[in-house]
């Protein structure tokens, strides 16, 4: 049996090139913000409020496909704790809301890595944009932490994380994979990977992240965490993200997408 996809894209200048890839009947496109604009047979369309008018698809590229803003996704990410601990970014928020409301076997991210090169390279598949990950924000000081979480929370809700990037550089600390392998994956490829994942996972530290974010209490239903972060303890919330970073058992976190495809598995 084949698993339920959910291919997330992003805006980054590698994104172009899942423009020719296959869609399977098992493969759920979710596009963020622009992202809509790469390929015309997406599902989902996620993007915040203030998304501008201007950059959103028009009635005619919509048909029968399905928007989700901050109403939708908020209350997901609420189910992962919140906003403030899951992080303020769509990377992550999508993630979240497509844990909670699609619960697909694998979410696999493209165009995602929150790498902004500074030579004046294209930073988005449309030329330069605002990096907005790398804005001063409470909730984004370790978008690697804010990942490695993420891949946490998928694991025990039963679903694998991964990301199809070929990019040296990425804040995602998610296995990698192909796109062509991806395909070919069955249940039982994805049941082997989370058991090869688990292995990594120091459940120790989990629970001491978890444990010092429900002390911490920064728990915001509304989402607009914005209008609290100067009351928030910054060093705090770095503390937190050292133990998700932690969770991952005795090696750099920076290879630890490179080390999983090894651990098991013929599709990685």
């Amino acid at each position: 049996m084949k698993p339920k996809i959910v291919l997330l894209l992003g805006s980054g200048p590698n994104v172009l090139e899942c423009r020719d890839w296959p869609k399977p009947d098992n493969i759920i496109i979710v596009a963020i913000n622009n992202a809509w604009r790469i390929r015309r047979d997406w599902d989902y369309l996620i993007y915040p409020e203030d998304f501008p008018a201007d950059r959103k698809p028009h009635p005619e590229d919509i048909l029968q496909k399905t928007i989700h803003s901050a109403h939708s996704f908020v209350p997901s990410n609420n189910v992962f704790g919140g906003i403030v601990y899951c992080g303020g970014t769509m990377a992550f928020t999508a993630g979240y809301h497509i844990l909670h409301a699609l619960k697909p076997d694998i979410l696999a991210y493209f165009g995602c890595d929150m790498h902004y090169p500074k030579n004046g390279q294209k930073t988005h598949f449309y030329g330069t944009g605002t990096a907005d990950p790398l804005r001063e924000d409470i909730t984004l000081q370790n978008l690697s932490a804010k990942s490695i979480r993420l891949l946490v929370k998928a694991v025990q809700s039963k679903t694998l994380v991964v990301n199809l990037s070929k990019e040296k550089t990425s804040h995602l600390r998610f296995p990698l994979v192909r796109f062509k392998e991806l395909i070919e994956f069955r249940n039982m490829d994805v049941d082997n990977h989370l058991r090869s994942i688990r292995r990594f996972i120091k459940n120790s530290s989990v629970e001491a992240a978890m444990k010092a974010e429900n002390n911490l209490g920064y728990f915001l239903p509304s989402g607009l965490y914005w209008t609290e972060q100067d009351k928030m303890d910054w060093g705090k919330i770095r503390e937190i993200d050292d133990l998700w970073v932690a969770s991952i058992r005795g090696i750099n976190t920076k290879k630890f997408a490179e080390l999983i495809p090894h651990t098991g598995g013929k599709h990685f």
